[in-house]
């Protein structure tokens, strides 16, 4: 791996990309950008010419720092198995910090859970590792990622009361904001989503 490829701004989000949990992923992503780091997701790339898997490896190689969501265990309603690409992409990030070269060994990884224990039911060989709890709440995954992106960077950041304060704000703001661009606020596809956030955080710069 090209070690002038890791970016110290980038964070990678691994996470469920379902309704239910769109609250929390919307909540990383603000967090992020808050703190002033940048967020990478899948959800941003859009090249027919390029497998998934790939565009997880350029993603993964780009960022020094990743939040991984474990949150979805539970069987679909549908194939009754389990969502399994949340632990492979941890797999990938802990193996590019394990195996890649110097600037690789840097990554820094922020793991959440519905419940800090929960992990040794379902994947016992994260054992040592310290798993944060948000409980399935957007406010708690906000201040967990604030605290961590602090802990690791030693930036001096917004504390996690005025991130959480700012990102209710905001919550009450994106229906209008994404009806003046006329968008479902439901609907919003990532990277409009991604700069709504950028323009309202910047609003009175």
């Amino acid at each position: 791996m090209a070690s002038e490829q890791l970016s110290t701004d980038d964070v990678f989000i691994n996470c469920p990309f379902d309704k239910d949990f769109k609250p929390i992923f919307q909540a990383l992503v603000f967090t992020i950008f808050a703190c002033g780091f940048r967020p990478r997701s899948a959800r941003e790339l859009d090249d027919g010419g390029q497998t998934r898997i790939d565009k997880l490896y350029g993603l993964i190689e780009e960022c020094r720092y990743g939040i991984h969501d474990l949150s979805r265990t539970e069987l679909d309603d549908v194939h009754k198995l389990p969502r399994f690409n949340m632990p492979l992409e941890l797999g990938l990030f802990l193996g590019a910090k394990r195996y890649g070269d110097k600037a690789q060994h840097g990554k820094r990884l922020l793991i959440l859970d519905i419940e800090r224990f929960r992990y040794q039911k379902f994947i016992s060989d994260l054992a040592g590792i310290d798993i944060h709890e948000h409980g399935g709440k957007a406010e708690a995954a906000a201040r967990e990622t604030r605290d961590w992106l602090a802990n690791v960077s030693r930036r001096q950041i917004a504390s996690a009361d005025r991130v959480v304060r700012l990102y209710d704000q905001f919550t009450v703001d994106l229906p209008a904001l994404a009806a003046a661009l006329e968008f479902d606020p439901v609907k919003i596809p990532y990277v409009d989503f991604e700069r709504i956030v950028v323009g309202w955080l910047t609003r009175d710069a």
